[in-house]
């Protein structure tokens, strides 16, 4: 098969790419990617001479591009786009344009080369947000977004959707919980506490860390992404989740713990604007028909992380100084 994924330079995409050359060797993949700040090609370095491997630095606005680019396609990957919530509430409009206006780039120029199966990667975060003894969300959970990211994200959703309905789009949806893993951008929790702490900086934690998150590995997420596109039933969505239910504080406490450092370091500031409470998913729609669940237990996925960012200091150091946007310059000279 010959695969488009979109924004394949960021930390889920870039996870997809490689779980999908190692498992599907003869696949060819277009990795296409603006290369935003949170966008950072030294994600795929290895496999940057890998001949079933191209990368395009564009915009998925860019209708004349994507047009160019899904001529022979067999499969678009759509992982693109703009995810921080902090950023969201500052300033929406990168969100709205990438997330709601990019989409419907790619599934017109989808629709208009003979209906391209398209597979739309989203969040947990359409759905809002879960009081403590609320059931999980699942496929039935009616949409309540609360930041301007999962607003633009739902909106997303919706749009697929139609194509689906309108157009006979072949498409599916997966909707995740909280990723975590090597090459996550160190402004998520999970590495930014890792990085702090390697830096002996304070860790900082919102209100008083009672939010609660479920985590899912990122490699796990991909093998049920891959089983979506291979045994998904079309026009469907499937919730993926890694039913690792906790608290801000509890995880905080774990990191510490496996880095042996101390509580003395958490710095509580003040709360996110709307944070939402709780995530959960219910995943057995999964689990019943695609025979997928998550196979990382979150201990070890966790030990696994730090010690990946203890063994790649160069790369997230690079991204803290801002000096890892220069590798695409050296390594395409545009």
């Amino acid at each position: 098969m010959k695969l488009l994924v979109t924004g394949g330079a960021g930390f889920i995409g870039s996870n997809f790419i490689h779980y999908w050359l190692a498992k599907y060797p003869d696949d060819s993949i277009i990795n296409l990617d603006v290369l935003t700040y949170a966008g950072n090609l030294e994600n795929l370095a290895d496999i940057e001479n890998n001949s079933n491997y191209k990368f395009v630095k564009g915009d998925i606005c860019d209708m004349e591009l994507i047009n160019d680019l899904v001529k022979d396609i067999d499969l678009i990957v759509h992982f693109a786009a703009e995810t921080h919530v902090d950023r969201s509430i500052m300033a929406s409009q990168d969100f709205i344009k990438t997330n709601i206006e990019g989409t419907r780039v790619l599934l017109d120029a989808a629709k208009n080369s003979n209906n391209i199966r398209f597979h739309h990667v989203s969040t947990d975060e359409v759905f809002g947000s879960l009081a403590a003894n609320e059931p999980k969300f699942s496929e039935q959970t009616p949409y309540n977004p609360h930041s301007p990211y999962s607003a633009s994200k739902a909106a997303a959703d919706h749009l697929v959707r139609a194509y689906f309905h309108t157009h006979k789009l072949p498409i599916t949806i997966s909707n995740c919980t909280n990723n975590y893993g090597p090459y996550q951008f160190p402004e998520k929790i999970i590495p930014l506490f890792i990085t702090n702490l390697l830096e002996n900086k304070k860790i900082p934690i919102y209100g008083q860390g009672a939010n609660i998150r479920d985590w899912i590995y990122v490699d796990d997420h991909n093998i049920g992404v891959d089983a979506i596109i291979k045994k998904g039933r079309i026009g469907e969505t499937y919730c993926l989740g890694g039913s690792n239910e906790l608290t801000n504080l509890e995880l905080t406490k774990k990191i510490l713990k496996l880095m042996k450092k101390g509580e003395e370091i958490i710095e509580y500031v003040k709360d996110r604007p709307g944070h939402d409470f709780r995530y959960a998913m219910d995943s057995s729609k999964a689990k019943s028909e695609l025979s997928w669940q998550p196979k990382i237990d979150f201990e070890q996925g966790l030990a696994k992380t730090i010690e990946w960012y203890k063994n790649n200091r160069q790369w997230w150091q690079k991204i803290k100084s801002g000096k890892y946007k220069n590798y695409y310059q050296k390594q395409y000279g545009k």
